[in-house]
């Protein structure tokens, strides 16, 4: 993980992902350790197995070149060779499960291992790695692997129907680094055997020995001509998982059913209709291509036709999908931010992923629908939380059902203006006596009108004069008309409301007014 070519940060930050892993290596439940130690004895056991039926099929292939030394001679020489390298491979790999045993106790009683107590990495960690890299153990393990793996391929040969064979042994056998969930690429070994309990160490090399017999498994069969091996090597049959519907909602339960299927060329039906359409036919399969459909659960219904003995026989097709809006963007709240304000209409889309909007309902105070898929009005009232409560009803008849809880708040305080202008203006005396007295709310998001009722005209050395209305009055040009170049007169106490309502808005910010 801290090898290749890395910066000193990188390396840094991968070697602390290792302590980690290493930390809760030693931290590992006991249950998840002796859940792997189940799991090495079923693969012990399942090799021990595996020995004795490829023996079997060896020595049936013996018999077949003795009895038939034309088509089985040069068989049985391949299989000589696998056997060979196979064996070879288990040893080896038997030997690097010995080092990991090592000076372990079998327990007397059970005749087991300590699963429990193999939690360390120490028998691996110190032989195999050496700080970024290998030791010549470690490198010795990899080439084997690799060695073993080209071997078989060579042994096999290139007829195209040991294909399936090859690609199965270069995947189960691949040393290629890798990438783990960080998108950091790891040396194999270090990927697979670094910093894990003895005991998971151990269990992977049991799957290793049980992929090799495997390989082997498959070779023979091949050799001998098992037709259903060759069968399954040559992809004739698939596992087919059927599921009552191809869309589940979180904690709905997954149903339906695993069938093996088989398709080529000599299994065509004379007619595949679909949904009231003939459909093409390739390779023995039906291809469907047909619109989606509107938002919820569809069905998809037709049939095969076969002639058997000059008769047509149908096969019925039946299922369904469920249909779920395409995302457009994505969803994205802050947290913080839920809120809505009062005296003002809020917007609101609301909407339940997989549900036509027909099939939502959504209330709450000062809740109303609007024009539009899932678009909505709120239009809150007195309190300082207002709950929104939706219900949908899901494909299959059940119902779901979410809440969202918002803060009321008010309209933030505006900012005084004179003429229009916020945050101070200037000009002849004449202007501001002309000018209206008004308010804005520069950074709130809806459009408002506000409507000034009255506010405080002060000018230097002059009594405050109280004004209803929104222009100054007669007493305001009086004392402005004593107020001289460069005074400034304060327009302070601004009184708003919503206009067409009788909400007081907050306190006003003031204005100033400098003479010219």
């Amino acid at each position: 993980m801290a090898g290749g070519k890395l910066t000193p940060r990188q390396k840094m930050i991968n070697l602390m992902y290792l302590v980690f892993i290493a930390m809760l290596a030693l931290n590992m439940s006991k249950e998840v350790l002796s859940a792997f130690g189940l799991f090495n004895e079923k693969f012990e056991k399942s090799n021990i197995a595996a020995v004795q039926t490829n023996q079997q099929i060896l020595d049936a292939l013996k018999q077949k070149a003795t009895d038939d030394a034309a088509n089985f001679a040069e068989p049985k020489k391949v299989a000589d060779k696998v056997v060979a390298l196979t064996k070879s491979f288990y040893d080896y790999v038997g030997s690097l499960k010995a080092g990991i045993t090592e000076g372990v106790e079998v327990d007397e009683e059970t005749g087991k291992l300590p699963y429990e107590a193999m939690d360390k990495a120490d028998a691996i960690d110190y032989t195999w790695f050496k700080g970024d890299g290998y030791t010549d153990k470690g490198k010795e393990v990899l080439a084997t692997i690799n060695k073993y793996r080209e071997d078989m391929k060579a042994a096999i040969g290139k007829d195209k129907k040991y294909s399936p064979i090859i690609a199965d042994l270069e995947s189960k056998f691949n040393t290629d680094d890798v990438k783990n969930k960080e998108g950091i690429t790891v040396p194999f070994l270090d990927y697979h055997y670094r910093g894990f309990p003895g005991i998971a160490s151990l269990t992977k090399l049991s799957a290793m020995q049980s992929d090799a017999k495997t390989a082997e498994s498959n070779v023979l069969n091949a050799l001998i001509g098992n037709t259903a091996i060759a069968q399954a090597s040559m992809s004739k049959y698939k596992a087919i998982v059927v599921l009552d519907k191809n869309a589940f909602f979180q904690g709905e339960t997954v149903t339906g059913r695993v069938v093996l299927g088989r398709y080529d060329d000599s299994t065509v039906p004379t007619k595949v209709v679909v949904n009231g359409n003939n459909v093409p036919i390739e390779n023995g399969q039906a291809i469907i291509k047909f619109g989606a459909g509107s938002i919820g659960e569809q069905k998809i219904n037709g049939e095969f036709t076969f002639m058997e003995d000059g008769k047509p026989v149908p096969i019925p097709i039946e299922g369904n999908y469920v249909v779920v809006p395409q995302p457009k963007e994505a969803t994205i709240s802050a947290d913080k931010m839920n809120v809505v304000y009062r005296g003002v209409v809020n917007p609101m889309t609301i909407s339940f992923a997989g549900v036509s909007d027909t099939d939502v309902t959504a209330s709450g105070p000062g809740l109303s629908r609007a024009s539009g898929t899932g678009k909505y009005n709120m239009s809150p009232g007195q309190g300082t939380e207002a709950v929104i409560n939706v219900t949908a009803k899901l494909p299959g008849g059940k119902t779901a059902s979410s809440k969202k809880v918002f803060r009321i708040k008010g309209i933030p305080a505006p900012v005084g203006t004179i003429g229009g202008e916020m945050y101070g203006a200037k000009g002849q005396k004449s202007r501001l006596a002309v000018s209206q007295i008004g308010a804005k709310l520069p950074d709130f998001d809806f459009d408002v009108n506000l409507t000034v009722t009255g506010f405080t005209f002060k000018a230097p050395g002059q009594a405050a004069v109280i004004v209803n209305g929104n222009r100054v009055n007669s007493q305001c040009e009086a004392a402005m008309a004593r107020a001289s170049r460069g005074d400034a007169v304060t327009i302070t106490d601004i009184k708003v409301k919503l206009e067409g309502s009788n909400i007081m808005l907050p306190r006003t910010a003031p204005i100033v007014y400098e003479i010219q």
